[in-house]
């Protein structure tokens, strides 16, 4: 009896390997294997960097292009790729990336690469609980790994890379290092690109959807990329009774409240502070600040700005002192910058810095705030404040380097500059300038406060050649100055 049980396992098993899903040879002849080597830069000593190398995944898609994650690529030295049923590596290059959405298009110049693949075309938006297939390159193997899982989040989230916030979908299939640019695929065709997964979760990844992904190819069509259209406003809920009260708004009535307004927004001349946007382009919006995308699903209110392309025209409901007006608001095709430099995060470029005698200055980032050990939180609470006309950069004293001249200044790091001589400045190329040209015999910085740092100008330039060469340092600036 013990025998026949082990017969009938062993066919069990057989059959279980018979009926095994052979890979589709349309779609994975078109998985890509991509290999970076990547410069990591340092921004509290920003005259440093590092090599490191790391692999990730992408779809070849129409024009010879593969399609991958902004991550897979960052900061890129050299790019190599090989497509699945190939040894051979290939040399490919950045063709367009935004790293806003964390999406990328490569191209290879040898076309031999492309022989024998088939571009894999775009679906639509799947649905909650559809079935999806991730293909890729994750870490465990050599080779292509499938796993299926299914649709059970669509909203806005925030991307990783970026820290922005864009519709996203969220699945159950598993997801690890070297997933990330894969392609998920439904019914045959591309309904996303695999970006992230959370840590010590139960098999929650999530893609960059579709739509996302179409509004990156038809923006960099005239080989330039816009991005997404920036509002460039500050917005709030409106859920409290009594404020709807005040802003006489019906109880069952939604809206935003526009509570600022950035000096170059390309909504300054359409909107006022304390209008209530209560729909766009007749989409209504709730009262939490979503929209319904979908019949029962909700998603930010910026879903529907996210559709456009600079250039398109967007319709505006509004309520303005107790009374509807409508509003159309063209979204110009130059678009503004409407946010500072310290309130994104930087790619593909060595940190911007100057010195002055051991005395390092840089603007303020994103990145040099994530990099710091300290909690700065003086300079984090500005950092969230919306640029103005008169200050659109943050400076900081970033270190002191030892020497005979900045003796007692060791200590200061992070400091924030509000004033060279008394002056104050837009951004840091009108700091350097001030620094630069000044013709006292000290340069005196001066913080919020009032405190002081003060440099006398003819030593710590007497100095500097020597501090370069102790601190191995190439040059006093970096090389955008």
């Amino acid at each position: 009896m013990k025998q026949m049980f082990k017969i009938l396992a062993l066919l069990t098993l057989v059959l279980s390997f018979g009926k095994a899903t052979p890979l589709n040879s349309s779609i994975d002849s078109s998985i890509v294997k991509i290999y970076t080597v990547s410069k990591a830069t340092n921004y509290l000593e920003p005259w440093n960097s590092s090599v490191g190398r790391s692999s990730g995944s992408g779809s070849i898609i129409a024009g010879n292009r593969i399609l991958t994650n902004a991550h897979v690529i960052a900061n890129e030295t050299f790019i190599e790729v090989k497509k699945y049923g190939d040894t051979k590596r290939y040399q490919a290059r950045v063709l367009e990336v935004s790293h806003d959405t964390d999406l990328a298009l490569l191209e290879v110049e040898n076309k031999d690469f492309f022989k024998d693949t088939v571009p894999l075309e775009f679906g639509i938006l799947p649905k909650m609980q559809d079935k999806v297939t991730v293909y890729g390159y994750p870490m465990g193997g050599h080779t292509i790994s499938v796993s299926t899982g299914i649709v059970s989040r669509i909203e806005h989230n925030r991307y990783a890379h970026s820290g922005k916030r864009f519709l996203a979908i969220q699945i159950d299939a598993a997801i690890n290092p070297g997933n990330s640019g894969g392609p998920t695929i439904s019914n045959g065709k591309i309904v996303g690109v695999v970006m992230q997964g959370i840590t010590f979760s139960q098999n929650i990844g999530y893609m960059v959807p579709v739509d996302i992904i179409q509004h990156f190819l038809k923006d960099v069509e005239d080989g330039r990329r816009d991005g997404f259209p920036k509002l460039g406003i500050m917005t709030d809920k409106i859920e409290n009774p009594s404020l709807k009260k005040y802003y006489k708004l019906e109880e069952d009535a939604g809206g935003i409240l526009v509570v600022d307004i950035v000096h170059n927004s390309i909504l300054k001349d359409v909107l006022k502070k304390e209008d209530i946007i209560t729909a766009i382009d007749g989409h209504k919006i709730e009262s939490d600040g979503t929209v319904e995308f979908r019949k029962n699903q909700y998603t930010h209110f910026k879903y529907f700005i996210d559709l456009h392309q600079y250039g398109d025209t967007v319709s505006l409901e509004v309520l303005r002192d107790g009374k509807k007006v409508c509003l159309t608001a063209v979204l110009p095709k130059e678009p503004s910058i409407v946010q500072s430099t310290y309130s994104q995060l930087e790619y593909d470029k060595m940190p911007t810095y100057f010195m002055l005698g051991g005395y390092v200055f840089s603007p303020l980032t994103e990145n040099l705030l994530n990099s710091s050990t300290s909690p700065v939180l003086g300079l984090r609470y500005a950092a969230t404040k919306f640029p103005k006309k008169e200050k659109q950069e943050l400076v900081v004293l970033l270190k002191v380097l030892a020497s005979s001249h900045s003796r007692g200044d060791y200590g200061i790091s992070m400091w924030h500059i509000q004033k060279v001589n008394g002056k104050e400045f837009k951004n840091f190329k009108e700091f350097y300038d001030l620094v630069i040209n000044t013709k006292e015999k000290f340069v005196i910085l001066e913080d919020e406060d009032g405190a002081k740092v003060v440099i006398d100008k003819a030593e710590a330039l007497a100095s500097e050649k020597e501090l370069l060469k102790r601190y191995s340092i190439k040059a006093n600036k970096s090389d955008d100055m």
